[in-house]
């Protein structure tokens, strides 16, 4: 698989609503996943969307969550450019370029859900998320 950029948009507790709304608008296959799916959430956060993804047919794919537990929500600082894939050669090396001067959120390292995963803000503002598939 070639690596992939997608736009990832952070919710304050609605993703589920939201997610499924845009897939009523642009139509496709939406898969979610949830804090407590992967073994985590505190109470009242299991039911929350860890990940969900949206493929339509047109192409587009969208991302989205809940903000984690302890994370501030308010417009503007909503979503994320999130790089994927599974070349993780080339993943790491957008990464070092990326996170160089960067404030750097999550370290990139394997992940609970077995991927290995850094989240950064670059020194222009902009946060990333880096995923590197072990599937």
């Amino acid at each position: 698989m070639a690596s992939l950029l997608n736009p990832y948009l952070s919710f304050a507790g609605d993703a589920r609503q939201a997610m499924e709304f845009y897939k009523n608008v642009l139509g496709g296959n939406l898969t979610l996943h949830t804090y407590g799916d992967a073994g985590g959430g505190s109470a009242g956060q299991s039911d929350k969307i860890m990940h969900g993804t949206l493929e339509t047919a047109g192409g587009f794919t969208l991302i989205g969550a809940d903000n984690p537990p302890g994370t501030e929500h308010k417009p503007g600082n909503n979503f994320a450019v999130s790089l994927s894939g599974d070349d993780a050669a080339e993943l790491r090396g957008y990464w070092e370029k990326l996170s160089a001067g960067a404030t750097v959120s999550v370290p990139l390292e394997k992940q609970m859900w077995g991927d290995v995963f850094g989240m950064c803000t670059d020194t222009f503002g902009i946060a990333w998320m880096v995923n590197i598939s072990d599937r």
